[in-house]
């Protein structure tokens, strides 16, 4: 939160500089630590967690991995990770219909 009010305080004195008031203008950034960062965040752990499991579930087939619960359990997390994703998708897809059926 300190680190957003800094950077925030530091792009308004930008904006009052003259100078770096050409350099804003040709490169826009949005707000740090936005939905979008937090999103692909959540996305790569998911990622993350189904690459363990696969490969969990490979080192088991070659006989590396003799871990027959620690096996499951990385592809259980895998399973719940994956739905919850998608019921996040579900909802977003959801609400962005919501705001595209509104009247103006």
């Amino acid at each position: 939160m300190r680190q957003q009010i800094l950077e925030r305080s530091q792009l308004l004195q930008q904006i009052h500089t003259p100078d770096a008031g050409a350099a804003q203008a040709a490169a826009p950034q949005g707000p740090a630590g936005g939905f979008t960062d937090a999103l692909k965040s959540a996305l790569d752990n998911v990622s993350a967690t189904q690459a363990k499991a696969a490969d969990l579930s490979a080192g088991f087939e070659q006989g590396t991995v003799t871990d027959v619960a620690s096996v499951m359990l990385a592809r259980q997390e895998a399973g719940i990770a994956f739905e919850a994703t998608l019921q996040v998708r579900n909802r977003l897809l959801s609400a962005y219909q919501d705001i595209m059926r509104m009247g103006v």
